[in-house]
């Protein structure tokens, strides 16, 4: 410590270098050469052992290895997808095509010929793109510099998603509909969480569709990269929990006064593994492999895929992947269990599903090699000194059991094939209970204990000690089992009792989740200053704290209050909800003291009768450039709406003319603030920027110059306002979150940045003092 400390004096004694920006710009820029120059110039892409074993396994075909390695060692090209839930995907779209795709033909980059991007052709809708770029040239060319703002920009307003063409493959192949109960046992970072999310949201005239997402990771950490991915989506049908996925709690939720086990229609099950199929992305793989990684990873990917199935309900669809090419870890997996399953599952037959996909059929034969290179045929033949890292479920079953598998149904992906990573896919169908399952129970679930009067609510997750090598004594694990709740006295606004026996919790503590009362004296000056439609879910609403005044207001399904209010002392819950109001105590002097928030909008907006003003194409520029603009500047449309309405939060929504289909053909609604002699909008920077392209306002602005390009000028935009579209002060950090394409790292991820009452740092966090020149 006293090393430490003289370090650390010597080091605040140091005189601090003076440095301009320009100048800390160049030494970020040589870090980062630097960086890569030292970090893969090293690797060598080759293992001797890696082709040796592949090799012997047959899973290339004959006369294609040559092209499967000299795939593998090639970067992988850079994908994106397109939110295809929102109204405005289109728009996006048309855009990409005709302006920025446009842009990308023709160019050089490090000698290498830009190819012109093209669509995945078995993605649908032509909502997925891919290129030959890789992500190192997109992040650090300046010919690129524009489109790489923009691929930013839009990640982070959750229009578009940086994502791994195999990756995206999954979520298809669930089948998502809005009512479907999901559940993404090994979620983060999120990228297919987001997927899951869009197509429940497919119809976005449906505020609240019945199904739900329950996103969980083992790791704590990686939670809040999921949150952060999560909550661009604005959903309120998505909840992220921390949990081990292999003994991930059975949940109960009430039904006709009747506690009953939740089932899912659709899980998600991408379990760990060994990377193998990653190792164009993942370069340090190419040193590291060995078979004893899939050796080891076996036995987990088994629990959580039976710990999965126990949880699907029956006609239900669970897709189990890996991003390796391994079949200890693929086809051992899924043979295991099936044959446990006793015909409850069944393989899909998916192969009609994703036109346009290049796969090739799960094998059924392979053998087991040790990391030195020995390999066995058969369990039979493994010593006993290898019994506790070689098991039974790794070898092939008898012939005939494998042919009555269908193991031909699994998807494999090869990397050159489509210019790909490599990845492995299987669609399980439930038809039955699983066999041990269907045992009755001894003894009933322990009653929940009273609830106080004072609500108190944790997230605090229960001593886990349900297994699925003993199910039959779980109580919550009997298919088709309800029992009535055994306390009538537990409150709606409660979401559920304190834990019998606290565990400690690892990671960031969290706030409670509580509901508003019916009777909460906050609510009624909302509903009228709002006029919220009589059919607006009050119920739904919770806050994230139990004594003060309640900063934000929060929104949920009401499938997913069921879930909260029923499993708190068994779920440890780190986000849920999506904001719909915030506590601005300056309004309170003109009849309402929350104002709306962007972020959740589309959710809210549907209930809201008035305070509602539409707005013009040329309203919506004004509103996104300039921060308080006067009333004189809007149409006379938009005057005449709002000068008889007092101080406040207003909704400003833009309806297109299918009149004009050469203007703007997605609706828009922003939250804005109702000044004495101003209006503005409540828009997050990422947002403005977004809906400002839509328009065809150029909104990029070159690092090196801080004049108004050409294009801004024409556009009205003042230096001010340039500097606050200006993505290049993004800190590298976030840039290197935003550009990444689902392998996050989540150590770049602070669990305080995602919280959900802590303060963003936009522009829709600030708070209006109701003057005239509203101030953030």
């Amino acid at each position: 410590m006293g090393r430490r400390n003289r370090r650390n004096r010597k080091r605040d004694q140091r005189p601090a270098v003076q440095r301009t920006p320009e100048e800390e710009e160049e030494r970020r820029k040589a870090r980062e050469q630097a960086a890569w120059e030292s970090g893969y110039a090293e690797i060598i892409k080759e293992n001797k052992l890696f082709e040796h074993y592949y090799q012997e396994l047959k899973i290339v075909p004959d006369g294609e290895w040559e092209q499967f390695m000299a795939a593998m060692r090639e970067p992988l090209p850079a994908t994106i997808r397109i939110t295809g839930y929102k109204s405005h995907a289109k728009e996006i779209l048309h855009c990409l095509k005709e302006k920025y795709f446009k842009e990308l033909q023709n160019i050089e980059v490090d000698g290498q010929n830009i190819e012109a991007p093209q669509p995945l052709n078995w993605y649908p809708d032509e909502l997925a793109w891919h290129t030959n770029l890789s992500r190192k040239i997109i992040r650090k060319s300046p010919e690129l510099e524009k489109f790489h703002q923009f691929l930013i920009s839009e990640t982070e307003s959750g229009n578009i998603s940086r994502q791994e063409a195999v990756s995206m493959i999954p979520p298809v192949l669930l089948n998502v509909q809005p009512h479907h109960k999901i559940l993404d046992m090994c979620a983060a970072p999120g990228s297919k969480t987001k997927q899951l999310i869009e197509m429940l949201h497919a119809d976005m005239d449906i505020p609240f569709p019945e199904g739900f997402v329950i996103a969980n990771d083992v790791d704590n950490k990686r939670c809040y990269l999921l949150v952060h991915q999560a909550k661009r989506l604005n959903s309120p049908c998505v909840m992220v929990v921390n949990h081990d996925a292999s003994s991930i709690p059975r949940l109960l939720v009430e039904n006709n006064g009747v506690r009953e086990v939740l089932f899912y229609d659709r899980i998600l099950c991408d379990v760990p593994c060994s990377g193998d199929g990653t190792l164009r992305k993942n370069i340090d793989v190419w040193k590291k492999w060995t078979t004893l990684n899939s050796l080891q990873l076996h036995g987990l990917q088994i629990r959580i895929a039976t710990r999965g199935v126990e949880q699907l309900a029956e006609g239900g669809r669970m897709v189990y992947s890996t991003c390796s090419l391994n079949p200890i870890e693929d086809e051992a997996v899924i043979a295991s269990l099936l044959e446990k399953s006793e015909g409850s599952l069944e393989l899909a037959d998916v192969s009609s599903e994703l036109p346009g996909l290049k796969w090739m059929p799960g094998i059924t034969h392979w053998r087991v090699m040790t990391k030195e290179g020995q390999w066995f045929d058969k369990w039979e033949d493994v010593p006993t000194s290898r019994h506790t890292q070689i098991r039974p479920t790794m070898f092939p079953l008898d012939e005939t059991k494998m042919k009555e598998m269908n193991l031909h149904r699994c998807l494999r992906i090869l990397p050159h094939h489509q210019n790909t990573g490599g990845f492995f896919v299987a669609v399980l169908i439930k038809k039955a209970p699983m066999p041990w399952n269907r045992r009755q129970p001894k003894a009933l679930r322990r009653a929940p204990a009273a609830v106080p009067d004072a609500p108190v609510v944790t997230d605090v997750a229960e001593d886990v000690t349900e297994s699925t090598s003993e199910p039959a004594l779980v109580t919550a694990d009997v298919e088709n089992e309800g029992t009535k709740p055994q306390n009538d006295s537990v409150k709606d606004s409660v979401c559920g009792p304190p834990p019998f026996k606290k565990m400690k919790l690892f990671g960031f503590k969290e706030d409670p989740f509580v509901f508003l009362s019916e009777d909460d004296p906050i609510f009624p000056p909302i509903q009228k200053f709002y006029a919220l439609d009589s059919s607006f879910p009050q119920r739904n609403l919770l806050t994230r704290t139990q004594e003060g005044k309640k900063k934000q207001l929060y929104m949920v399904s009401k499938e997913l209050r069921n879930v909260l209010l029923h499993n708190s002392e068994k779920m440890k819950v780190i986000n849920t909800g999506i904001k719909v109001l915030c506590r601005n105590s300056d309004g309170e002097q003109y009849g309402c003291a929350y104002r709306l928030a962007q972020e959740g909008i589309y959710t809210i907006y549907p209930f809201i009768k008035s305070r509602v003003v539409t707005v013009s194409v040329d309203d919506i520029k004004i509103l996104l450039t300039q921060e308080n603009p006067f009333l004189s500047k809007f149409s006379s449309e938009t005057q005449k709406q709002t000068k008889d309405l007092v101080m406040g939060s207003i909704i400003l929504k833009f309806e297109p003319d299918p009149q004009k289909p050469d203007t703007l053909q997605c609706p828009i609604v922003l939250c804005g603030w109702r000044g004495k002699t101003s209006i503005r909008s409540f828009v997050p920077k990422n947002e403005r920027m977004h809906y400002l392209r839509m328009m065809g306002v150029e909104v990029f602005k070159n690092k090196e110059t801080t004049e108004k390009t050409s294009t801004e000028a024409k556009a009205g935009l003042d230096q001010q306002d340039t500097e606050d579209m200006d993505v290049g002060c993004m800190k590298e950090d976030e840039e290197e979150l935003l550009a990444g394409d689902g392998d996050l790292d989540p150590e770049n991820i602070d669990s305080s940045d995602v919280k959900q009452d802590d303060a963003s740092a936009c522009t829709d966090e600030s708070t209006a003092n109701g003057s005239n020149s509203e101030s953030h």
